[in-house]
Parts: structure tokens; C-alpha cells; sequence
């Protein structure tokens, strides 16, 4: 009776479904898998025979469990079945190694570091004087993430549904740094409520004043990271562009404040997959799902982010260590150089550069020089000039308020009265910007601090000028003759300041620390000051002065 049960129990499969079964559950996990994981389907794409190795894998398994009898495998029907496809697998796998082989860089060093040209330039020639630091983006993606947190809090409305994407892209809008974030759907079910009306808004940062504000879009976005099915942003480029290879997503908005993904597509410079560079751009509308192609060339001018900071490093890595041939970067080292390992933005030009140092490969604490890199173009500059690099630059601003424990961010570069400076934030443990430090690049040495970054840039000058480096420049201040009628010395931001109101009506106001001299001057005296606007009305900077007290 138990056999016969056993018998009833278990039923092998036709013939014809020894073929059909393996394939069904192939052809279904094929379409899942690419709905799910979006692999380019391009023989560039290590992902592409990846995904082609896992299907053959299971139609292997599956027509093995098929023509099982039993608990007993039936190797001669299994091998018959596949055979073709365990070949097939044999020749994914020799691509994917063949093709690894040919991609290295020990047989591809010249096309590695052929990939970018580096022109030498001038520092004091491309990188304009440094007044008003008005192009400086100093604010990190932690920072901006705080101060557009809180914006979005006071919305009640808005911050129940959605939350603000954690990347941050850092574009020039209208000619001055900003960084910009799109919302993004709280989670599935804010999506399932939300998904006719769409992502209402984004949220655009100041780096230079810390502020945020909540921008409302003319028409709302329907496709983004957090949407579900057909309206996932990368699902809906895939099958728009099923054979590109993407390489990254950046939100940005054009001059009139429309919302667009800007989506690098890259290619191979070296055997089947070595050497990936972008080649092309898509420019994806969130809004209605509309795109459109571009040649590099091609690519519009108010599009800032089409290389990121990690490629623009990485290409200069090759070409700073394979110039001299693959073993030259093993064991020589001759002329081999590296960027240090972050970088920053600087905004000329109505472009988008990235900022980095450049070191020998023995990881010393001092740069050889640094390079530009041009977010949209690609182009480099590299300028030589010799100093500290920029995390001894951030250890030295660290140092000059270490009762404080403040930690420096990456700085960026800047040119003030001829000399290379770098410049940048110092944030408390909370990730909140608390002052600006400016260090010289030659002479690290010399650190000078702010609450604001016009405090700290005077402070500079005032060093440069007592170690007579530079002068103090008077043809952009303005000059002034008043009486004073009144004077106050306050605290600000723990900086000893003195104000000094006017008989025009003006407040000068100065720091102690620059200029103790500025204690001497009293109510009823004679002045004359050089000075600069602040971003206060009424309020200016000074940067010297004469009196009956100061000759």
C-alpha cells in the first residue's frame, strides 16, 4: 500500500516538460531580475554578462531539479538538457575573464592616463583676486542636510509626506553657489497617497549665508528615486535607454528654476571594460518623463554636474601614476603624482570646478601643486604651487580655536593679494557652521578666523599685511572722514569687536584682534577709515584708519 501511495505521489514529467518547466521559470526570472536590478544590456557592462552568467545559472539548476526522479538525479537526461547552456555559461565566463585581462591597466597604463590632457597654468593669471568671497562653496552635504532639515520642518504640510533627498548637488544658479535637493516620497505609502499629485518641491541651500528656502514647482515631479514601478527614475531611464551604461545622477535646475536629472552615460577606453568615461548625457525631466541625448559637446551651458568629483580624481589618478607606464607606478614611482583624497568647488566662470590637491605617491604632508577640474567640460589645470596640503591646512585652523573642538571641512582655494589661501568652515559637533578659517598655502603657519567669511578674509589681510607680505589694497575701499559719536566694543562670535557709529550716520566696525588699536579711538574724535560693505546695510568693515589718535 505504501508503494502504490509513493507511486501516486510522485509523477515525472514529459519529456516535453522537462524542456518547458526549466525554461518558464528562466524566461520569469530573467524579466524579474532585469525589472529589478536594471543592468545595461551592452557587451560594455560587466553587470550585462553578470546578470546573462545568474540566468544561465538557473536554467541549469531548474532542468536539473526537472528530470530528477525522485530524490535521484538523472544525470544522463540533466547533462542532455544542459549542455548547451553550461557552454554558454563556459563562454560568459571567459568573456567576463578574458575581458577583466584585457581591461587591466598592466596592458593598458597609456590609454588609463591618456584619458585626460593636464594643461600647467598660472595661478595668479586664471584665479582672479579674491574680494568679496561671493563663488566660494564651503558648505558640505551634512551641513546643507541640517539647515534644509529645518526649512522643511516649519511645513507642515509638506514634511509629513516627504522627506529631502540626502544628495545634495552643488550648482551655479544665476552666477552664485547654491545647493539643491529634490523631496522625495517618506516611504511606500506616501508614495501609494501621493503618486497623482507627485513630489511637490525642492529645497535650495545658500552655502554662503547658511539659509535654505523651500522652492514649490510650477509642476510637481512624477518620477524620482522614491517613486515605485513605472515611475522609479532609474527604471524609467533603463527602458527609455535600455543599452546605455549610467554612471551617475545628479538633480539640478536650470536658470529659470526647472527641475532635471542630469545622467551621465560612460564607455570603456581600454579592453571591454577598463577605463569607463563618460561619452554621452541624458537630460531627464522629472516632470513629465520627457529626455533627451547629448554628445558631450552638445551639453547646455546652464548643466553644471556631468563629471563628478570621484571620476574628475580618479582619471587624474591614472594619469598621474601611468604616464610612465604601468610598472614605472609599481615599483619606480618616477614623476608619480596623485590628488589628494577629497576635493572641493570653486564657481568661475559661470562653471562648476572641482578643487583638489596634488601629492608625490609617498603620502607626505605637502602638495606640489593642485589642479581645477571642470565639472561640465572635463577640463584640468594644474597650477604649481608648492605647500602644506589640505588636511595639514585643516589641522591648523583645528588648532587655532582647539578649546573649542571644532572640525575643520574640506577647503577650497582661493587667491588673495597673489597669494594661494585656502579657505573654509569650521562646524561644531552638531554639524552647524560656527566660523571661517583662511590658511596660507606656503606658510600654514598663518591662520586667520571669522564668523563670517568677510571677518575672516579681513583678519587675513591684516596678517599678510604684518608679516609684509602684501599691502593693504585701497583702490576698491571706500574712504571715509567722519566724526564719532559713538563707540562700543562687543563680543561677537567670541571676537573682541569695536563699533564705531559715525557722524553720517554709519557703523565701522573693526576687530581687536587685527587691530588693537582700535581702543584708542573715542567719542568726538576725527577719523578717516578705509573700509568695505558688509552684508548688513549701514554696516561697514575696517580695513584701516588714521585719527588724531593714529598717525
Amino acid at each position: 500500500m505504501s508503494e502504490e501511495r509513493k507511486a501516486v505521489r510522485y509523477r515525472e514529467p514529459s519529456e516535453a516538460g522537462k524542456v518547458i518547466i526549466p525554461s518558464v521559470i528562466t524566461i520569469l526570472y530573467g524579466l524579474i531580475s532585469f525589472y529589478l536590478i536594471l543592468p545595461a544590456l551592452n557587451i560594455y557592462n560587466s553587470g550585462f554578462w553578470g546578470w546573462l552568467l545568474s540566468i544561465c545559472g538557473v536554467f541549469i539548476a531548474s532542468a536539473v531539479v526537472a528530470t530528477a526522479k525522485g530524490n535521484t538525479i538523472d544525470t544522463k537526461n540533466a547533462g542532455k538538457l544542459v549542455k548547451y547552456p553550461f557552454y554558454l555559461l563556459l563562454v560568459i565566463v571567459a568573456v567576463l575573464v578574458i575581458g577583466g585581462i584585457s581591461s587591466a591597466k598592466i596592458f593598458n597604463a597609456r590609454r588609463f592616463a591618456g584619458l585626460i590632457d593636464v594643461q600647467t597654468a598660472s595661478f595668479k593669471e586664471d584665479m582672479p583676486e579674491t574680494t568679496n568671497v561671493n563663488n566660494i562653496a564651503l558648505m558640505d552635504t551634512a551641513s546643507a542636510s541640517i539647515i534644509g532639515n529645518r526649512t522643511l520642518g516649519s511645513l507642515s504640510e509638506v514634511v509629513s509626506q516627504y522627506v529631502i533627498s540626502n544628495s545634495y548637488s552643488q550648482i551655479n544658479y544665476r552666477n552664485t553657489p547654491k545647493k539643491v535637493a529634490n523631496l522625495e516620497y517618506a516611504d511606500f505609502f506616501k508614495w501609494f497617497q501621493n503618486r497623482s499629485e507627485g513630489v511637490p518641491g525642492i529645497v535650495m541651500v545658500d552655502p554662503l549665508n547658511n539659509t535654505a528656502e523651500y522652492i514649490k514647482l510650477a509642476k510637481p515631479m512624477k518620477y524620482v528615486e522614491s517613486a515605485y514601478f513605472g515611475k522609479d527614475l532609474k527604471r524609467a531611464l533603463r527602458f527609455t535607454y535600455p543599452t546605455k551604461i549610467f554612471h551617475n545622477y545628479y538633480f539640478e535646475i536650470d536658470d529659470e528654476g526647472n527641475p532635471y536629472y542630469i545622467v551621465s552615460c560612460k564607455t570603456p577606453h581600454a579592453g571591454l571594460f577598463g577605463a569607463m568615461d563618460v561619452n554621452e548625457v541624458i537630460i531627464f525631466n522629472p516632470c513629465d518623463g520627457s529626455s533627451k541625448l547629448y554628445a558631450l559637446k552638445d551639453v547646455p551651458s546652464w548643466v553644471d554636474i556631468v563629471f563628478d568629483g570621484d571620476l574628475a580624481s580618479e582619471k587624474y589618478n591614472w594619469y598621474g601614476t601611468l604616464s610612465g607606464g604601468f610598472w614605472n607606478s609599481v615599483i619606480g614611482n618616477k614623476n608619480c603624482k596623485r590628488a589628494t583624497s577629497d576635493y572641493g568647488y570653486i564657481v568661475l566662470d559661470d562653471d562648476v570646478w572641482y578643487f583638489t590637491g596634488v601629492t608625490s605617491v609617498n603620502e607626505d604632508e605637502s602638495n606640489i601643486g593642485f589642479i581645477l577640474t571642470n565639472a561640465r567640460t572635463g577640463e584640468y589645470k594644474f597650477y604649481p604651487v608648492i605647500g602644506a596640503e589640505e588636511y595639514s591646512a585643516m589641522h591648523a585652523a583645528e588648532g587655532e580655536v582647539q578649546e573649542k573642538g571644532y572640525q575643520a571641512s574640506f577647503p577650497s582655494l582661493i587667491n588673495v593679494g597673489g597669494q594661494a589661501t585656502y579657505i573654509m568652515v569650521l562646524k561644531d559637533s552638531g554639524g552647524l557652521v560656527k566660523l571661517y578659517a583662511l590658511v596660507n598655502v606656503e606658510k600654514y603657519s598663518m591662520v586667520a578666523t571669522g564668523a563670517t567669511q568677510q571677518e575672516a578674509m579681513s583678519a587675513y589681510r591684516k596678517l599678510l599685511e604684518r608679516d609684509g607680505i602684501t599691502a593693504v589694497a585701497t583702490d576698491n575701499l571706500q574712504s571715509v572722514t567722519v566724526e564719532v559719536t559713538d563707540v562700543r566694543m562687543i563680543n561677537v562670535g567670541e571676537l573682541p569687536t569695536v563699533y564705531v557709529t559715525g557722524s553720517d550716520g554709519r557703523v565701522y566696525k573693526g576687530y581687536l584682534n587685527q587691530d588693537e588699536s582700535l581702543v584708542l579711538i573715542r567719542v568726538g574724535d576725527w577719523i578717516h577709515v578705509y573700509c568695505e560693505e558688509t552684508q548688513t546695510p549701514n554696516i561697514f568693515t575696517i580695513r584701516s584708519w588714521t585719527g588724531k589718535n593714529k598717525e
